[in-house]
């Protein structure tokens, strides 16, 4: 792992997520999945490791709360608190797909303030700081409005792909990607892999991280249903989606509105 620049992150944290990024690595391949109650996947590797994420966030945070995927998903009390999702992709992880993400957020007034998004098989780390930018390994990130796109990608999840059979007739402005992370899908705008990337059903712990790396960078998001921005103290989102599109840039996001339109998604109001 490269190392990041002192002022990033407090080395205690580092040390924690190393430690769960060497244990997800060492697990990769060798953990059979069992089926939550929602239809999902969970691996004993998931549990271990939301369990030694929101213990070592305890310590090293006292008296902040902890909302995270595989443990308590009521939003926390505390004037700040953290939104983690231990292990997103668990998906690829059960099946031998290299790609998945360890996602952290802390919020303070109702916005995540720090993101941490950790790529194991990768050995990439990303790191937003909210009004100071983002970076990758240590190194500033640039927008992606100043990058070159030549390839055109675009990313949709399993949900958002149905969008395709409700305009039939309109050629779609990208190359498809469906990486099958949610965090790194939304994130992939940010780092200049994808121009856009639309979601249907991602939880606060999807996106908490990826929200803020997008901002940073200068990225537009459209909400398609209700904001994740001031989520009200004791509310369950174990059911909550918040459907949304990002783009590289403006003129990008309008022209993927038709289909972030077509997606039609029904969510439950915030209580």
């Amino acid at each position: 792992m490269t190392s990041l620049s002192p002022h990033l992150l407090d080395p205690r944290l580092e040390a924690l997520i190393d430690r769960v990024a060497e244990r997800q690595r060492a697990d990769f391949g060798h953990s059979q999945p069992d089926l939550k109650a929602d239809g999902s996947f969970i691996t004993a590797c998931d549990r271990w490791s939301d369990a030694t994420l929101v213990a070592g966030l305890a310590e090293l945070f006292p008296g902040e709360g902890v909302l995270s995927e595989e443990g308590r998903q009521q939003v926390p009390a505390t004037p700040a608190y953290w939104v983690v999702d231990p292990l997103d992709g668990t998906t690829n992880f059960a099946a031998g797909i290299p790609y998945w993400a360890i996602s952290m957020a802390r919020f303070e007034a109702g916005v995540p303030v720090l993101a941490i998004l950790e790529v194991p098989p990768l050995r990439q780390r990303i790191v937003a700081i909210r009004g100071q930018g983002a970076w990758r390994n240590g190194k500033p990130i640039p927008p992606p409005a100043e990058q070159e796109h030549n390839a055109g990608c675009a990313s949709l999840c399993s949900r958002s792909i149905r969008v395709l059979q409700k305009l039939p007739h309109r050629p779609f402005p990208g190359k498809i990607r469906l990486l099958g992370v949610a965090s790194l899908n939304l994130v992939s705008v940010a780092m200049g892999q994808t121009m856009a990337a639309l979601e249907a059903t991602p939880k606060i712990w999807d996106l908490a991280a990826a929200w803020l790396v997008l901002e940073e960078l200068g990225c537009p998001l459209r909400w398609l249903g209700p904001t994740p921005q001031g989520l009200l103290a004791g509310t369950d989102q174990s059911q909550r989606n918040f459907p949304v599109l990002v783009a590289n840039r403006r003129e990008t996001l309008e022209r993927f509105m038709p289909w972030a339109d077509a997606l039609e998604t029904k969510v439950p109001p915030i209580g």
